[in-house]
């Protein structure tokens, strides 16, 4: 069954439930599908066919999710773009996807005289006023057609090009069919439990795959209730919670983390919250800890997953966060997992292998890149480039990416194990640690930190806090403070910059 299909026979069953809240425009299913299928029919009339890609350059809205279901109910495979690019980069998507059309926020359309330069880009819709004549009005292109479109979807056509959050180099398409993306929603209605009486909160972007696929296309083919904020804010984020009496809550760790420095946190009820979700980066689990006091609830999952596995992998729920915080935890429904050595073999209980997974989730491949897909995917297996050990019990931790690890005088080095170290020191907020180069040792441990808001770090003092805890060699040998963290928008630190920033030799 087609993703598109799933809106339309949702909104049958649910017509006047709450579907989306945004900005105070409000929609019930059944205005919901009526508003996506005039979309729908109006791309038609602007010639886009099934299999043409569609790229969406947007913040959070109900105009992203509209946009998002009209393509895949006439077949159009969905791109969705980081909206903090460069027209540049911008442009090196849209090349590389062959996108026919873009749909954007207003605020963006600067970007692309230069953005669809040498690109097969035919049509650009601007929701609100195009200030470039050349654009479309969104309500333009509406049609006063509300009914399905006529286009027969299978599960096996394809629906997504997720673009990787391009950390360690150039971003690649991971490409989904419907089946796919199916597969997906119902990993996290058996994992996490999401229901048709879930209220759902919008806040991390809703072009990163997690935001996307798990939450949103879950919670919509089931019949849940949608809040949608354009951006993230501490105190509005709150503010919502309590308002709409929000039951599933997701976030990368940095948000967690900023909500826990509200002043006024506790004055907010946000008793409403039923299970909390976490993922794109690790989560330190002294965060874990202090956000589990502060949403009084200890149903909180890991989602340790990639974008090319849909996002999926592995997960750790409640049960096992009781004895086993900090570690990635064990396949998702329809996912296997493997730690393998250099040879192919699975490591012993302890030792350092590569992550693989392989399962239902996992993409068809990199679009357009074949030799890319056949170093990702080995006979079934997609390896990820991240390294892992697994304990007695079965559970996997991931240690490090593979170019993020540190060798420092022969020794391996993991980063993961470090900051998870320094995030328990009372005055850090937060941390990243990456190797840079020494004369003698190859590379030192370095960690950049960013002090709490009005705090001074001594830096013997806060070194001697890691002494307690970590062997000598793991110990940082530069401290560098820092105002913030590179990140980008999915929220994971960009180590290659801070490697970049701090790579002058030691000696």
């Amino acid at each position: 069954m087609d993703i598109g299909s799933l809106l339309e026979q949702t909104a049958r069953n649910n017509p006047s439930k709450l579907a989306i809240t945004c900005e105070d425009r409000n929609y019930n299913y059944c205005d919901f599908n009526k508003q996506v299928n005039r979309l729908a029919n109006g791309l038609l009339n602007l010639d886009i066919q099934k299999g043409d890609k569609v790229a969406l350059m947007m913040k959070n809205s109900d105009f992203f999710v509209f946009s998002y279901f009209a393509a895949a109910k006439i077949g159009a495979v969905v791109v969705p773009v980081n909206f903090r690019l460069t027209a540049i980069e911008v442009n090196y998507i849209l090349q590389q996807s062959e996108s026919v059309l873009v749909i954007c926020d207003n605020e963006f359309e600067e970007l692309f005289p230069k953005a669809t330069e040498n690109t097969n880009v035919r049509s650009i819709i601007t929701i609100g006023e195009p200030e470039n004549d050349r654009h479309l009005a969104y309500h333009y292109v509406l049609s006063t057609n509300d009914q399905d479109p006529e286009v027969h979807v299978l599960e096996t056509d394809d629906l997504e090009i997720l673009y990787t959050s391009g950390t360690t180099g150039r971003p690649k398409g991971a490409l989904f069919d419907h089946r796919r993306i199916f597969n997906v929603n119902l990993t996290m209605i058996t994992s996490m439990g999401i229901n048709k009486d879930d209220r759902f909160l919008h806040i991390a972007p809703l072009f990163h795959s997690a935001q996307l696929n798990l939450f949103l296309v879950t919670g919509v083919i089931l019949g849940a209730s949608h809040v949608i904020h354009r951006e993230f804010r501490p105190e509005t984020t709150l503010e919502a919670i309590e308002k709409y009496k929000i039951t599933h809550f997701f976030g990368v760790p940095a948000m967690y983390n900023f909500l826990l420095q509200v002043p006024n946190v506790d004055d907010y009820d946000v008793s409403s919250i039923v299970r909390c979700g976490y993922g794109a980066a690790p989560m330190a689990p002294e965060i874990v800890r202090q956000s589990m006091q502060l949403f009084e609830t200890d149903r909180f999952f890991n989602l340790c997953g990639l974008t090319e596995a849909g996002p999926g992998g592995i997960g750790l729920g409640p049960e096992g966060h009781k004895n086993h915080i900090g570690k990635g935890g064990k396949p998702f429904f329809l996912t296997e997992a493997r730690v393998v050595n250099e040879l192919g073999q699975d490591v012993e209980v302890g030792e350092v292998g590569e992550f693989l997974l392989r399962g239902e989730t996992i993409m068809k491949g990199y679009y357009n890149k074949p030799e890319e897909t056949k170093q990702a995917i080995r006979e079934g297996w997609l390896y990820t480039g991240d390294l892992a050990k697994v304990d007695e019990e079965g559970h996997i931790t991931l240690v490090d990416r593979k170019k993020d690890m540190i060798i420092s005088g022969g020794e391996n080095i993991y980063s993961i194990e470090v900051e998870q170290v320094m995030y328990e020191h009372p005055q850090v907020l937060e941390v990243a640690v990456v190797g840079t180069p020494h004369e003698i040792w190859g590379e030192i441990v370095t960690a950049i930190v960013v002090p709490k808001k009005g705090e001074i770090i001594n830096e013997q003092e806060l070194l001697d806090f890691c002494r307690e805890k970590l062997a000598g060699y793991k110990i940082p040998k530069k401290v560098m403070m820092m105002e913030q963290l590179p990140r980008n928008a999915s929220g994971k630190t960009l180590k290659y910059k801070l490697r970049n920033q701090f790579k002058k030799i030691e000696s």
